[in-house]
């Protein structure tokens, strides 16, 4: 943050020699994305300010007023000052009160050091000490924060510096600059500039000796202590004499207006709720395309009570309604519109006769901005929609305290952590360093941990049941009588160690289109929010294809097995025997059936996939000699010998995890081909892009923008499937990587 503009008694002033020239001219538009926004052929705010280093230079008539308006900004503050090599450096919670303790340094208002009971700071070379009688700390509430010190002739002071809608409330009647001072506030805060109004009061030595026992009272109070010391503030904060106001240039960070048109690409509604003025918000929303000069700007702010709220709602409703039937702008598409409110009307129109018409209206609108609301005002806003809204997942980011209502109050909350402090990073679930890396977090982590999660879930249900069912269909034929068909340690590590590695296979590395391919197509995250990848219907058949897989490899193997088969040695098999062979199958199964649902194949997935089938057998030599060694697996003696001396042992456990997979693969392939997603078409041109490469032929650099041949299948064939279009453009491709060749 940089401190740009001030007013001071009626004049605006700027900081340096330079005229100020912030992001963007006069001439730009709001679409540019600068961060200010004037109307064309005016210039900008402090763009003919006097500097304010040359009226502290000079004997400037204004030079006193200045002076003051500086002291306050290097007294009436929570910064701590630390001593380093290279001089004073402050440490501030707020990134705002930094910037105006700089600013004051840097003309000469140099703020030294602070005590439990004073503070001193240099003017022009000479050294001041204040006694502080007591500081008002700032809270999301207050909106403001004041100090009360006896200056060094003696005199008792209260500086007081906050938001405009709660210092022009506390001000004595017959301000000449007040009006003024309002007109420079709107300026700044058009052009994106945050502001805030500085202002004092002298107080007299019993007034204030009156108010401190008061104020000692309510410090002491057990209950409702925050309440009694706010009455008691108020007491004190008011007739303040209004001294001028401060602007601050709040920069967006890196790709703001690109991240937000991504999110919305990719079907996610963005609202921004935040504290700064209307016309801050407003040219915020113009900076970080929210707001462009299309839209239709519906302003909420002017209402005065709940049924003025309620029918200009519906006048908007119409209207929208109206224009979205007739107007279509020239990609024939309904003009969008923007809701636009303020705190004060927010409370109207989240009361419970408008808040359901307030919702819809605001859901209609492409962008909605909610402008000087408080921390509790913000997370009303997201419990509304979380309450209101069926199957809705809702998300807050913010950066500062006043973000951590709203943070808790969402579905999934992330902080950022930066210059506003640590409290919305630590109140969050996820932390990132940028706005920017929202879409990375979304777009990419997001959709690859829903649809692992969408795997994950049902496959461990899926190969538990498989296994666990096989022993009903057992008890069928032993009369229930409870005789296992499984060996109690064969069946105790069966999620212990030969299916425990596949779920952890599909739930960390699986990924069905690589990080840059979901970054370049933000609709593929559409599929997520709408749950198909896991819903009720894809639960029971995950349950229904277990049932299934289970009976197959039961009723396959038992009946191949009734007519007994005899070993090389002689002997006949048995029922453990039988009951080894549908185990083999069944862990050969379940995992295949995780190799089928794998999308993405590293040196890790092979490892637990034919891992797990290896294990088994490994398991299985080794476990028939424990016994008589040590006393455990005395059913299970030599039947490795047995097992796999039989060709029936090695047809059955071909044969059954066969036929369990043959249904899964004709789906899949059927769904891939003949029903292709947008998914699917995305990983087939993800794997027609890495063969081109594999050939030396870049697809990305030639065929971007879309070649002539791609243009008229669209124009002239767009009856066709888009697994033809894909296989037309691959085609056109193939033909112009030949005639490269041929050309070499």
């Amino acid at each position: 943050m940089e401190f740009k503009l001030c007013s001071i008694n009626g004049r605006v002033y700027r900081i340096g020699a330079e005229d100020i020239a912030l992001e963007g001219d006069h001439t730009s538009s709001p679409e540019d994305g600068h961060t200010s926004f004037h109307e064309p052929g005016h210039p900008p705010p402090g763009a003919h300010a006097t500097p304010l280093q040359d009226v502290l230079e000079s004997n400037h008539q204004h030079r006193v007023e200045v002076m003051e308006f500086l002291k306050v900004l290097a007294i009436c503050h929570s910064v701590i000052p630390e001593q380093t090599e290279e001089g004073v450096a402050y440490r501030a919670s707020s990134p705002d009160e930094q910037a105006l303790v700089e600013a004051a340094r840097s003309l000469g208002i140099v703020f030294n050091y602070r005590t439990p009971d004073s503070l001193a700071i240099d003017v022009m070379g000479t050294k001041e000490e204040y006694k502080i009688l007591n500081l008002l700390e700032f809270s999301s509430d207050r909106k403001r924060m004041s100090v009360i010190v006896r200056t060094p002739d003696g005199a008792i002071k209260l500086f007081c510096k906050g938001a405009d809608s709660v210092i022009y409330e506390r001000l004595s009647p017959n301000q000449p600059l007040a009006m003024l001072t309002e007109t420079h506030l709107e300026m700044f805060a058009s052009s994106g500039l945050r502001t805030l109004c500085i202002s004092e009061a002298t107080l007299k030595e019993e007034e204030y000796q009156e108010w401190q026992g008061k104020y000692h009272q309510a410090s002491i109070v057990i209950e409702n202590r925050e309440k009694e010391l706010e009455k008691v503030s108020n007491m004190i904060e008011k007739d303040l004499c209004l001294l001028g106001a401060t602007a601050i240039e709040d920069k967006l960070q890196k790709s703001v207006p690109e991240s937000i048109e991504t999110l919305r690409e990719a079907n996610i509604k963005i609202w921004v709720l935040t504290g700064d003025k209307r016309e801050t918000a407003i040219n915020i929303g113009y900076s970080s395309r929210q707001l462009t000069s299309t839209m239709l700007k519906h302003d909420l702010c002017t209402a005065e009570n709940v049924q003025e709220a309620k029918s200009k709602l519906e006048s908007f409703i119409k209207e929208l309604q109206s224009s979205q039937k007739g107007e279509k702008n020239a990609k024939n598409e309904k003009r969008e519109a923007a809701l636009i409110v303020d705190g004060k009307t927010l409370e109207y129109a989240l009361h419970p006769l408008t808040s359901q018409l307030f919702l819809n209206h605001a859901l209609a609108c492409k962008s909605v901005i909610c402008c000087r609301v408080s921390p509790s005002q913000k997370a009303a806003v997201v419990e509304l929609v979380k309450s209101k809204v069926k199957d809705s997942i809702t998300l807050a980011i913010g950066d500062g305290a006043n973000d951590v209502a709203m943070i808790q109050a969402a579905h999934v909350g992330v902080g950022i952590s930066g210059r506003e402090g640590l409290q919305a990073t630590l109140a969050s679930d996820y932390a990132i360093a940028q706005f920017r890396f929202l879409v990375r977090l979304l777009l990419v982590h997001g959709a690859w941990n829903y649809n692992r999660l969408s795997k994950l879930v049902p496959y461990c249900f899926y190969k538990n049941i498989t296994l666990y069912l096989i022993s009903f269909w057992f008890a069928i034929y032993n009369g229930f009588s409870g005789q296992p068909i499984f060996e109690r340690w064969t069946l105790a590590l069966y999620n212990v160690i030969f299916t425990s590695i596949p779920p952890f296979v599909l739930g960390l590395f699986d990924q069905d289109i690589t990080a840059n391919g979901r970054l370049h197509k933000p609709s593929l995250y559409i599929p997520s929010q709408s749950g198909k990848g896991f819903n009720t219907k894809v639960f029971w058949m995950w349950i229904g294809m277990a049932m299934f897989h289970s009976a197959t490899l039961f009723f396959i193997i038992f009946y191949g097995l009734q007519h007994e088969s005899a070993v090389a040695n002689g002997q006949v098999v048995g029922m453990w025997y039988i009951g080894s062979t549908i185990y083999a199958a069944t862990v050969i199964t379940v995992s295949l059936k995780a190799a089928v649902e794998s999308e993405y194949w590293t040196w890790v997935t092979h490892v637990a996939i034919w891992g797990s089938i290896a294990s088994w057998f490994i398991f299985l030599a080794t476990y028939s000699h424990f016994w008589p060694t040590f006393p455990v697996g005395v059913e299970m003696f030599g039947l490795d010998y047995v097992l796999y001396s039989t060709f029936v042992f090695y047809l059955s456990f071909m044969l059954g995890p066969g036929i369990c997979m043959l249904p899964d693969l004709i789906w899949k392939s059927f769904k891939h081909t003949l029903r292709p997603s947008e998914v699917d078409n995305a990983k087939k041109e993800e794997k027609e892009e890495k063969r081109m490469k594999s050939r030396g032929y870049n697809r990305i650099e030639q065929a971007t923008p879309e070649t002539a041949v791609e243009r008229a299948c669209k124009q002239c064939c767009p009856f066709l499937t888009s697994s033809v279009q894909v296989q037309l453009k691959t085609n056109a491709n193939d033909f112009e990587m030949q005639n490269l060749q041929n050309k070499n």
